[in-house]
Order: C-alpha cells, then sequence, then structure tokens
C-alpha cells in the first residue's frame, strides 16, 4: 500500500510550517495558484496555497504577530479569512469577501497583519470567497508562548488531521451551476483526511492508493488536532480500538473528558489526546458524515487514515464501528458534555447581566424565482436561507467595514430585527412546506450593537423546507454555550438549564436538528463582525448577518484606518 506519510515520528511535526521560535513576528507568503491534483484515479485542477492540499500550516506562538503576504495568481478573486482570530485592532484582516475587505483580484496581492494575544490551541484558514475553501485552506496552531504550559502533560508528539471534501469537478463552477437554477448543488465525490480520500471508497470502481498515515511508538501520548474543513458536511471521527481525550475545542481548553467519538462540524476543531495503548498494528483512523437533514441527498462514503504502531507487522487495518449518519443522540451528546476549563488563564467569567436579547430562526426558504423563469427549488422557486427571514444579501461593490467606516450610506440597513416577524410552532415538521411561511426577504440588514454590551441570542432552527443541525460560526468573537435542547425554545423553563458557570466557550456550533442554542457573548470588539452557517451551500442562500459593534471611547476601542495595500472593488 502506497502512503501519503505523516512526517511524524517523534516530536512535533515542523513540516509544511512556518514556526520561528524565539520571534515575535512570524512572516510568510501565500501563492495563491491552480494546481492539477489526481483524486479518485482522475484528474482536476483545483486552486490551492503554495502547491498543497491541505496549504502550508502556521505554527506560531501566543503573542506573536503574523504578517501572511497574499499573492493571487489563480483565475479566481480570493480573499483569506483567519477562523476563530479575534483581529482585536486588525479587523481589516478577518477576510470575508464583501464583509471586511474586497477579494484580492487574480493578479493581485495583499498582507495580512494580526496579532495572536489571548489564544492557544487549534484554529484554521481558508479562503472566504465562493466555495475556494473546498481546496483553499490550512491548519493555524497557536502554541503557549515560552514559560508557559498546557494545562495537562505535554504529549510526546502531535499531528493535525483536516477533515475536508473532494469534488471531481470545480467547485466553483458546482456553486455558480447551482445558483443560476435555483436548485441545490451537487454533493461532493468523496471525503478527505489531509488532502486524501483513503482506501476504503464504495459506489465506485477506483481503488485509490493513496492514504495518510500517521506513526506512533506504543505507550506514548500524542496531541490529535482535529479540523473540519468541509464545505457541507459534519463528521463523525473514530480511531479504531482507541479511546480519545477531549481536551479544547476551538482555541479554548475544555475539561477533559473521554471519548470513542469526535463530531466536528464545518469550522470546527476539537483537541483530543491519543495514548498509543494498543498491540503493535495499524488502526484506521475514520470518519463518516452526520448527514442530520431528512430525505436530503449526501455522500455515503467515509475517508480514512492508518494510525501505524511501530513495528507492527499487520497488513490489514483494522476498522472502527461508526456511528450511523443520522445519529442525531451521538452528536447532541458529545456537544453537551464539553465544557470550559475555568482554571485556564485565558477564561473569562459569564457576564450574568444581558444588554440586548434576541431570538434568531435559522433555517431555508424560498426567494422569488422571476418572472417568465423556470427554477430548480421546489414550488418552481430558489431556495434560500434565512435568519429571522432576512435572506442576507452581501453587497457587490465595497465590504460593508468600509461602508461603515467611511459612512457611505445606501450600502446597509441597520434594522436587522431581534425577533422573527411571525411566531409559529417552528420546529413542526407539518409547517415544511407551508408556502405561506416559506418566503424569505432578501436585504442587507445589519444588527448595531453598542461596545461592551452583553449580548444574548437564542438560535431557534426551523422545520421549513426540512430540519438539520446547522452549524454556526461569528467572525471577531468566542461566545458561551448556555443551553441546547430541540423542540421549540421554551422562555419560561428553558433558562433554567443554563451553565452560567462553565459553560463551553466556541467561535463555531452546531445549532442542534429540529432545536435550539442559546449563545451569549461580549461585544468588546468593534467592526462589522458575519455571523453564518458554515454549511456553504447556506451561505449564498442567505443564512447570515453582521453585527456593526460601535466604537468605544479610548483609542484601544475604536476602529482604525484600513491599511495602505487594502484590496480596492
Amino acid at each position: 500500500m502506497a502512503a501519503a506519510s505523516s512526517l511524524l515520528a517523534i516530536g512535533f511535526v515542523l513540516a509544511f510550517s512556518v514556526f520561528t521560535a524565539s520571534a515575535d513576528v512570524v512572516e510568510t507568503s501565500f501563492h495563491v495558484n491552480t494546481l492539477t491534483a489526481n483524486r479518485l484515479c482522475q484528474n482536476q485542477v483545483i486552486t490551492v496555497v503554495n502547491g498543497t492540499l491541505p496549504g502550508p500550516t502556521l505554527r506560531v506562538q501566543e503573542g506573536d504577530t503574523v504578517v501572511v503576504h497574499v499573492f493571487n495568481r489563480s483565475p479566481n478573486n480570493v480573499t483569506i479569512h483567519w477562523h476563530g482570530i479575534f483581529q482585536r485592532r486588525t479587523q481589516w484582516a478577518d477576510g470575508p469577501e464583501f464583509v471586511t475587505q474586497c477579494p484580492i483580484r487574480p493578479g493581485g496581492n495583499y498582507t495580512y497583519r494580526f496579532n495572536l494575544t489571548g489564544q492557544v490551541g487549534t484554529l484554521w484558514w481558508h479562503a472566504h470567497s465562493q466555495w475556494l475553501r473546498a481546496t483553499v485552506y490550512g491548519a493555524l496552531i497557536i502554541r503557549p508562548r515560552r514559560g508557559q504550559n498546557y494545562p495537562f502533560a505535554r504529549p510526546f508528539g502531535e499531528d493535525t488531521i483536516m477533515l475536508g471534501e473532494w469534488w471531481n469537478a470545480d467547485p466553483n463552477v458546482v456553486e455558480s451551476s447551482a445558483l443560476a437554477t435555483g436548485a441545490a448543488p451537487n454533493i461532493s465525490d468523496a471525503y478527505t483526511i489531509n488532502g486524501w480520500p483513503g482506501d476504503i471508497l464504495t459506489n465506485t470502481s477506483c481503488r485509490p492508493n493513496n492514504t495518510y498515515r500517521m506513526n506512533v511508538v506504543r505507550g506514548r501520548t500524542y496531541l490529535l488536532r482535529i479540523i473540519n474543513a468541509a464545505l457541507n458536511n459534519q463528521f463523525f471521527f473514530k480511531i479504531a480500538n482507541h479511546n480519545l481525550t477531549v481536551v479544547g475545542v476551538d482555541a479554548a481548553y475544555t475539561n477533559p473528558f473521554q471519548t470513542d467519538v469526535v463530531v466536528v462540524g464545518p469550522g470546527q476543531t476539537t483537541d483530543v489526546l491519543l495514548t498509543a495503548n494498543q498491540s503493535p498494528g495499524l488502526y484506521y483512523m475514520a470518519a463518516n458524515p452526520y448527514a442530520s437533514a431528512i430525505a436530503v441527498p449526501f455522500n455515503p462514503n467515509i475517508t480514512t487514515a492508518i494510525l501505524a504502531y511501530q513495528n507492527a507487522r499487520q497488513t490489514t487495518p483494522t476498522l472502527p464501528t461508526l456511528p450511523a449518519f443520522n445519529d442525531t443522540p451521538t452528536a447532541f451528546t458529545f456537544s453537551s458534555n464539553l465544557t470550559a476549563l475555568v482554571t485556564s488563564p485565558f477564561w473569562s467569567p459569564v457576564p450574568q447581566t444581558v444588554d440586548e436579547n434576541m431570538f434568531i430562526t435559522i433555517g431555508l426558504g424560498l426567494s422569488a424565482c422571476g418572472t417568465n423563469q423556470t427554477c430548480g427549488g421546489i414550488f418552481n422557486q430558489r431556495l434560500a436561507a434565512s435568519m429571522n427571514n432576512h435572506s442576507f444579501v452581501l453587497p457587490p461593490r465595497i465590504s460593508l467595514l468600509e461602508a461603515y467606516f467611511r459612512n457611505i450610506s445606501g450600502v446597509y440597513t441597520t434594522d436587522f430585527p431581534d425577533q422573527p416577524p411571525l411566531v409559529f410552532d417552528y420546529t413542526n415538521v407539518n409547517n415544511s412546506f407551508n408556502q405561506s411561511l416559506l418566503m424569505t426577504e432578501k436585504l442587507t440588514s445589519l444588527k448595531r450593537i453598542k461596545f461592551n454590551s452583553t449580548v444574548q441570542i437564542v438560535l431557534q432552527n426551523t422545520a421549513l423546507i426540512g430540519i438539520e443541525n446547522h452549524p454556526m460560526h461569528l467572525h471577531g468573537f468566542n461566545f458561551y454555550v448556555l443551553a441546547q435542547g430541540f423542540g421549540n425554545y421554551d422562555p419560561t423553563n428553558d433558562p433554567r438549564k443554563f451553565n452560567l458557570v462553565n459553560p463551553q466557550e466556541r467561535n463555531t456550533l452546531g445549532v442542534p436538528v429540529g432545536g435550539w442554542a442559546v449563545i451569549r457573548f461580549r461585544a468588546n470588539n468593534p467592526g462589522v463582525w458575519f455571523i453564518h452557517c458554515h454549511l456553504e451551500v447556506h451561505l449564498p442562500w442567505g443564512l447570515g448577518t453582521a453585527f456593526l459593534v460601535e466604537n468605544g471611547g479610548t483609542p484601544e476601542s475604536t476602529l482604525p484606518p484600513p491599511p495602505a495595500d487594502f484590496p480596492r472593488c
């Protein structure tokens, strides 16, 4: 069996990384270009950074300043989002196209500069322009600064596991073709671990022989940094015959808990400790989709990598038993078990008083097809998605942040509602195709928030079109997950379930299928911050909005001007 082998044997991996142990500034270049890659026994032209899939890993220390020079030599517009980085005083570097910046045009370049104070753990970077993040992504690993330690025993070694998706097509064309018809896009052809599908595939005659391989020594403990970089799929992840100890999510430490399965949604990261305590052999690391939506097509394949013990004589790896694709109880149990490690130096207690209360419905819907047109959505309309029935539309010629900074009118409004326009039985599947509830409004409406306000949001899933788990990502902040549940949120009884002592802290949360979640955060970062579903199919349909956080009263709490090389539309 040929293998795309992990370079980890002993110690920490530095391959494909930029890491200067003694430096306060970490500087590198991203060259965005096309590459002909062979997967699933055929060639496909893809867009990548520095000629690799995944792209380069940035390895830095807490407190470092990162400088990344991006040179776009691809035929596509591109931006880079540093997923989970707060971007305090560097708001212009956040990256989402037409939210904080205009795209870097083909042939153009732009330098991202930001600081990593107050964050330790596993994050990642990815394109935030069209569907380019299908292949334009990489890990961003922040280690404790010198003299500080992990809140667990230092592992013998570590490795990064990036879960992804693969299309035998140009992902941008997949997206644009679907948007042209108003129908759902084609599903991916495979899932990947560190860019490779693995050697177990069904529904295909292809038998690829490239499988990622991680080498371990029996008796040693390793830190696995699991990142879901997939566009449209959540995953169950297991290693045959091994338990894992979760110690962090989204670059926030958790109370350790042991599990044999990790559930990770698009955009999320999970740090786990793996002890190589089994007989020397070969063991599959495997992931399969958590497909929570009913009657929505998905690829049933799994993706695999190999955990290889030193001196293993086994030739056929052992395969784990994975959860069923619709195993919502396992997904919910995993998420519910997460609590914060309050002894972490970066932990801040939960704000006990709330200044802004919001109740936001999230889900699918329809938008008008247009006169004399034929569309591929149900009822001859276009598939859409919304928050409080507002289907978010990005401006085409200026970013929201620049429009706010320069006080340019007519680009957006600040009337995003705190409540849905209509109260109904949100999670009742009998309402799924109620045409009086399905049509959405296409708007560029933002929510204005005073600096340092405490914001609490009930995220209420709906059953419109169908029910599914929506991974919601907030830029610029972490939030506390106070509670989660199924059905409609009960404002009388459900607050009794709030964890105000040690709730998990995240930047991306899967709102339970047919259910709700309550999050809380302090708006102490001025700027325009995107909140959206990280299922990429839902973003151009409109499942997002943005928070406009006003300036505070000091230079440190005031939005600075854009950098001199800021891209122009």
